[in-house]
């Protein structure tokens, strides 16, 4: 069922990823149509997490940013289906980094590099980052049960030569990449919800006590890389524009989770800027408020 499914919708997606853009994006708008009018995908969930955390809005100005909110995710999911075939002119001038030579100067250094980013605006077209940097590029990311189209995100991900690795080989991968001396530039989003039985750190976010994930932080500090914040910001329609700030070169100097704490404010303020641009459909705040639940774990993580 599995193969049958993809081999159905690969053709589709192919056809899709070759429309001229303004054809691409009438097609967005379609699909919008039918995802938040007609099926009301996730609806219920965009709309707590808008009121859990953005409370200070009246009713109708939430309502605006949830519309908004589902163009740009019927957008956005396109925008990773024209990677298939988009070239890499093309790439560079709808995904454009203001200060790649703050990454290039931290490359003479010749420490690998954490880049720690969020789910906002287009966080698919970071890979076209390769093509600016001498170091390995490499993207985690959470496999998805059909093996075909699991395959399918991969080779996506992978058009202009990243390397994607599951997230749960992440550790032995970097490590081994360090003993190899093989200097990486690994991206990380790290804003989605953890698993409570492995969580180790609450911290609040957009105003809300919950689980944090810190992994990429703690690999930094056990294998001494460097770590930044990518904020990408979307232009128009179709363009985006990503800048780098730098987190930290030494993280064992830096108090444990002080950095993860400095990504999730810069997160926050990415969201406040625009928060139509987020990806609302998680249920980031499903663990909230039950820190002490988790208490022991917490403080033998600290220890």
């Amino acid at each position: 069922m599995q193969f049958i499914l993809y081999i159905i919708a690969y053709p589709f997606l192919w056809c899709v990823s070759m429309l001229p853009f303004p054809v691409f994006y009438l097609l967005s708008d379609c699909i919008y149509f039918i995802v938040y009018h007609v099926i009301g995908y996730r609806k219920k969930t965009v709309r707590k997490n808008l009121a859990d955390t953005l409370p200070h809005l009246s009713e109708q100005e939430r309502r605006r940013i949830e519309r908004k909110f589902f163009q740009h995710m019927c957008d956005m999911f396109l925008e990773m289906v024209k990677t298939m075939t988009i070239s890499e002119a093309e790439m560079k001038k709808r995904f454009v980094f203001t200060n790649i030579e703050l990454v290039q100067e931290m490359e003479k250094k010749n420490k690998s590099i954490i880049m720690m980013c969020a789910h906002y605006a287009s966080w698919e077209w970071l890979i076209i980052i390769d093509k600016y940097i001498n170091f390995r590029t490499f993207a985690v990311y959470k496999k998805i049960q059909n093996k075909y189209f699991d395959k399918l995100i991969r080779d996506i991900r992978s058009r202009f030569n990243s390397t994607v690795i599951e997230a749960k080989e992440t550790v032995d991968a970097i490590r081994r990449n360090e003993i190899n001396n093989i200097k990486g530039f690994y991206g990380f989003a790290s804003d989605q919800s953890p698993q409570l039985h492995r969580t180790n750190y609450f911290d609040t976010f957009m105003g809300i006590n919950v689980p944090v994930f810190t992994g990429a932080e703690m690999l930094a500090k056990k294998l001494d890389l460097s770590l930044v914040f990518v904020k990408v910001q979307k232009v128009k329609r179709g363009h985006y524009q990503a800048t780098f700030v730098p987190l930290s070169e030494n993280p064992k100097e830096v108090p444990n989770y002080e950095i993860t704490s400095t990504y999730l404010r810069m997160v926050e303020a990415q969201i406040y800027e625009a928060p139509e641009f987020y990806l609302w459909t998680h249920k980031r705040w499903k663990h909230r408020d039950k820190q002490s639940d988790r208490s022991p774990r917490i403080k033998k993580a600290l220890n």
